[in-house]
């Protein structure tokens, strides 16, 4: 169990989701992991909300904010991340689900970045062959020190559950966190706009975690169960492909998985991590 604890200070001391509001009943215990520590979530009543870790007893920083409940296993060193578009009336606010995948969440992070597998494994929805070129596209940081991925373009098929007829897709990409990572996506049908998914990813182990999907999506023309049945059928599709990836951990060592022109995101967040001491589910090499 002991090698599964996480010690990277970054991530001790920052939030993570470890449960979804709506699945707690009121006045019980829900027990589950989180970097190798067992913990125990209690609401009690409306607003009383305690997290327990087990093995000490001692209780750990915990929060509730767009409809889950998150934790803090060391001392927080920034808040709970803002997304300005949940101030805007005219979306959807919905938990898209929660799926437990085994394989490191860094991986199902980068998973969520790969344009590059659209036609292979979402075909007939956000990709189709023999469209399978990913176009050149920018990789930033930024100084709010976040990966940024801009002029995201692909051809989609059934872009979303508002899309009519195929469309070439403007994506943008924001890894806010290691474990944290968001989609801005072309809305059929507001051109000025986008729609927002958003992924809190909770590593239970470095080989284990859990993936709660937030939609941010436009109301017109949509309604909120069409929002959460698109984004589970798309997520049904990736994770057995993420549970045959090996290994399981992500990777550091370059040489270990051949990058292409269109994985330039995914080399980015690598040295991202890497630059940042983040080795938590992750396979170190020594520099």
């Amino acid at each position: 169990m002991g090698e599964f604890r996480c010690v990277d200070r970054s991530l001790l001391n920052d939030w993570h989701v470890v449960a979804e509001r709506s699945a707690l009943m009121s006045n019980s215990a829900f027990t589950t992991r989180l970097m190798g520590h067992d913990l125990q979530v209690t609401l009690d009543g409306r607003y009383n909300l305690r997290v327990v870790e087990l093995d000490t007893g001692e209780e750990v920083c915990s929060d509730s904010r767009y409809g889950f409940i998150w934790a803090c296993l060391g001392r927080p060193e920034r808040d709970i991340i803002y997304l300005p578009e949940t101030n805007e009336a005219d979306r959807h606010l919905l938990s898209g689900g929660s799926i437990a995948v085994r394989v490191s969440g860094l991986r199902a992070v980068e998973n969520f970045l790969d344009m590059g597998h659209f036609p292979f494994v979402h075909t007939g929805w956000l990709g189709d062959e023999p469209h399978t070129e990913v176009l050149p596209y920018n990789v930033t940081i930024t100084a709010a020190d976040e990966v940024l991925a801009t002029d995201c373009k692909f051809l989609q098929p059934f872009a979303s559950p508002t899309a009519r007829a195929a469309m070439l897709v403007d994506y943008i990409y924001k890894v806010f966190r290691p474990y944290t990572v968001a989609l801005y996506k072309s809305n059929p049908l507001d051109p000025d706009r986008k729609d927002l998914i958003v992924l809190f990813i909770q590593p239970v182990d470095e080989e284990n975690c859990i993936v709660y999907s937030y939609l941010c999506y436009l109301k017109r023309g949509l309604e909120a169960a069409a929002a959460r049945s698109f984004m589970q059928l798309i997520f049904a599709q990736d994770k057995p492909i993420l549970e045959n990836q090996r290994p399981r951990r992500l990777p550091f060592d370059p040489r270990a998985e051949t990058p292409i022109r269109a994985d330039a995101v995914s080399v980015h967040y690598r040295r991202w991590l890497r630059d940042r001491s983040v080795t938590y589910g992750a396979i170190a090499y020594p520099v």
